[in-house]
């Protein structure tokens, strides 16, 4: 998008001239005329007295044959050469989206020694895997992955590619929508088949939570978005599934990776890695006060669980944001979910109603979180968890 003078309607005043910072638009037989030094700030917009100045948009030839795009891929997410569990999630959703496309599904592992993981990949749903290895992807990088992924976008054009919503996958996913020129809908919350298109319907919360928008993408490929972890299950493993593995040479040099890793400094405990836990405490407001929190802690300890909190309790600064369940927080799945003091608002229970047990613990027997709740205990937090803890306790004390 290029900044330009319509030489018609330009008066000459030069008021645009002594605006730039950069001293890229200068006075020629009485026009003012930019340079190739803009940098398309737009501060002289405002300054023309007759609105000569406009922003233009450079037309680009974006026609491409989308029927040469097949298939759903599955980014799968690695630390330290463990699979996240999001991409396991995530090849149990492209399954049900590729067979009513009538498509494969195919997985993408980049990753420093990865190839281990293709079994599992395959057992979890899919058909086809691409396997990059190499030094520079013992961790991840921005570059290096950004770079390998688009070129493989190009070389195999998918038509559907499935990412995690995780720190990684905000980055990665972008950058590399970018460069194959095509959208990308981000923090999705549930996949579909549009039945009047046939494409991938995905929808995501928009306005601070309070609408769900579904976003389709006609006019480009690959159709790309990322799903929030913990909002689909993970399929049971078959292991009799084989596929085919598809083993791509690194493209990268060491010239295109612009960082270099120093340290890996690892911050926080087990007890803030909600993506993972199978058992979650969360409070909320009805704690009452910062100090009520090391009840949560300790309930969490002895059931060796995480814990989460509401945004009220984030908000107020009782707990830092990492803790934070909900809409615009974190999207948990665990196998049991303690919801203490938690009134259960619609933006909390959206980001734990996947959860395979809910247990609330509210004094208030109309609160709505127990309307999902599988048991409830009405009665004071401050009274319950303590007696919580203590049956805990004795129950593994007596084996």
């Amino acid at each position: 998008m290029a900044v330009k003078v319509t030489q018609e309607e330009c008066i000459g005043c030069s008021v645009c001239v002594s605006t730039c910072p950069f001293g890229a638009i200068v006075m020629e037989d009485g026009k003012a005329l930019i340079t190739d030094a803009c940098t398309a700030c737009g501060a002289c917009l405002d300054v023309c007295p007759v609105g000569a100045i406009h922003r233009e948009v450079e037309e680009k030839n974006v026609a491409m044959n989308k029927d040469e795009f097949k298939g759903v891929w599955v980014y799968i997410e690695q630390v330290d050469g463990q699979a996240r569990n999001v991409g396991y999630e995530l090849l149990n959703e492209a399954r049900k989206l590729a067979d009513a496309m009538g498509q494969e599904v195919a997985a993408v592992l980049i990753g420093g020694n990865v190839a281990g993981l293709t079994k599992e990949v395959f057992a979890r749903g899919a058909d086809k895997v691409y396997l990059v290895e190499g030094k520079e992807f013992a961790h991840y990088s921005t570059d290096a992955y950004t770079i390998t992924l688009t070129d493989l976008i190009h070389t195999y054009k998918p038509a559907v590619i499935l990412m995690g919503a995780t720190n990684d996958g905000r980055d990665l996913g972008p950058r590399v929508a970018c460069r194959v020129g095509t959208g990308l809908t981000a923090d999705c919350t549930n996949l579909g088949i549009d039945e009047a298109s046939g494409l991938v319907a995905w929808t995501r919360p928009a306005f601070g939570g309070n609408i769900m928008a579904t976003i389709l993408c006609p006019d480009h490929r690959p159709q790309m978005g990322t799903i929030r972890p913990n909002v689909f299950k993970r399929a049971e493993p078959d292991y009799s599934r084989l596929g085919e593995i598809i083993k791509v040479a690194s493209k990268v040099k060491d010239t295109d990776i612009r960082t270099k890793l120093l340290d890996i400094i690892r911050v926080g405990t087990e007890s803030a890695n909600l993506e993972e836990a199978e058992i979650i405490v969360s409070g909320g407001r009805g704690m009452t006060k910062p100090e009520s929190f090391a009840l949560i802690e300790e309930l969490a300890h002895v059931l060796g669980g995480a814990v989460g909190a509401s945004r009220a309790v984030v908000d107020a600064g009782w707990k830092p944001a990492l803790h934070q369940v909900g809409q615009t927080g974190k999207t948990v799945g665990p196998k049991v979910y303690f919801a203490c003091g938690i009134s259960g608002a619609i933006q909390h229970v959206a980001g734990m109603s996947s959860s395979d047990i809910v247990i609330a613990i509210n004094k208030d027997p109309e609160a709505p979180i127990f309307k999902i709740a599988n048991y409830g205990i009405v009665g004071d937090v401050m009274e319950v968890i303590p007696a919580l803890i203590d049956e805990i306790k004795k129950s593994k004390a007596a084996g």
